[in-house]
């Protein structure tokens, strides 16, 4: 008697093996007997405005059709927000997907990306993907990238190199001179990347517009997303600014009807005076939450680096998951980097209260 043979498994790319996971920020649980803030995923506390969930209502009765390809309304009102033509910009759905396209559109197997490290997790997963080779550039010691080093890092197999500032998770932003030293060395043939997806929560008056820096540099492409500032997470829109040329490439390289009709017209709402003025008051009082919970960590005694987005970060090393377990335990779910740190969401005044009490207490457990 025979045993059926085991079908061979379908063949996948060795290489994906070694790409690691995207690790999104943990729930918040409710617990009995105790307020609990989610505070691991940058995430905008406020909810959608009245005015943009009208929009989000009227777009749904839509959805049995398919969306505007190009999102002519949507790209045209960022346009003229921004100051840019619409040639000038690339739409899709979220900032990281553009930073696939962008690897999609340069890298051949084998081709170099340069980052700093640690920087957005999901750099190393789109490199990978692309097959492209990881250049990972450690941070300076108070967590800012080291421009002189990642410059030296570029080889004639560099086509990208990804900036991030604010740099998630740590929080320092580019300012303007190192930036812009950095990018006279730059070869014209690299391109760029600027991800800002948190520059409306700086207020470093030294941080250049990544729009301004794109107008003067071609090999420039700026990254924005109205999941944090405009509080649109869950619908999923990214643009990219950059030069005509790249930006038509990164078209031709999208998820045909990728941002959906109820996105476009979120964000075209979110632009209109009004609500964009409410929006950015919402900004002003993060930043200024911000401001508090960093000065209080610092006066407690936490080594906090320069936070410039909605969060903070704090360098803990080998204490980051425990220290994140002892958060959780007071109702505080916070974003842990084994082997780093911990990344702390600026929130809601109560969480960011909460934070700075339950902070000072393990601070003084661990003294």
């Amino acid at each position: 008697m025979t045993t059926p043979s085991t079908p061979p498994a379908p063949r996948l790319r060795a290489s994906m093996a070694k790409v690691p996971a995207y690790v999104a920020g943990k729930p918040a649980v409710a617990r009995e007997g105790l307020e609990v803030f989610k505070l691991s995923s940058n995430e905008n506390p406020y909810p959608p405005l009245p005015s943009v969930l009208t929009a989000i209502t009227r777009a749904a009765a839509t959805v049995n059709r398919y969306p505007d390809p190009v999102a002519t309304r949507m790209v045209a009102t960022i346009a003229g927000t921004w100051g840019v033509e619409p040639a000038n910009l690339a739409a899709a759905t979220g900032s990281v997907r553009l930073l696939a396209q962008l690897a999609e559109i340069t890298c051949a197997p084998g081709d170099e990306v340069v980052y700093a490290w640690r920087s957005f997790e999901a750099y190393p997963i789109t490199v990978a993907i692309s097959d492209a080779v990881p250049v990972e550039v450690p941070l300076t010691a108070d967590a800012r990238h080291d421009l002189p080093a990642m410059l030296a890092a570029i080889t004639e197999r560099t086509r990208l190199v990804v900036l991030c500032s604010p740099n998630n998770p740590t929080g320092p932003a580019l300012r303007r001179g190192e930036l812009a030293e950095f990018l006279s060395q730059v070869p014209r043939d690299v391109l760029v990347v600027l991800d800002e997806a948190y520059r409306e929560f700086v207020d470093d008056p030294d941080v250049p517009d990544g729009v301004d820096v794109a107008r003067e540099h071609q090999n420039v492409v700026v990254l924005r997303t109205f999941s944090k500032a405009y509080g649109l997470a869950g619908l999923r829109v990214g643009v990219a600014v950059a030069h005509p040329e790249v930006a038509a490439t990164l078209r031709k390289a999208a998820t045909p009807f990728g941002v959906s009709a109820i996105a476009q017209a979120a964000v075209v709402a979110s632009l209109q005076t009004a609500a964009e003025a409410e929006l950015m008051e919402r900004v002003s009082a993060l930043v200024a939450q911000r401001r508090v919970v960093v000065d209080g960590l610092r006066a407690q005694g936490w080594d906090v680096p320069d936070a410039q987005g909605n969060f903070l970060w704090l360098p803990v090393g080998e204490d980051a998951v425990p220290l994140a377990e002892a958060f959780a335990a007071e109702g505080l779910v916070v974003r842990a980097f084994a082997g780093a740190g911990i990344r702390v969401t600026v929130a809601e005044e109560a969480a960011n209260a909460r934070l700075l009490d339950v902070a000072g207490a393990l601070l003084a457990a661990r003294a």
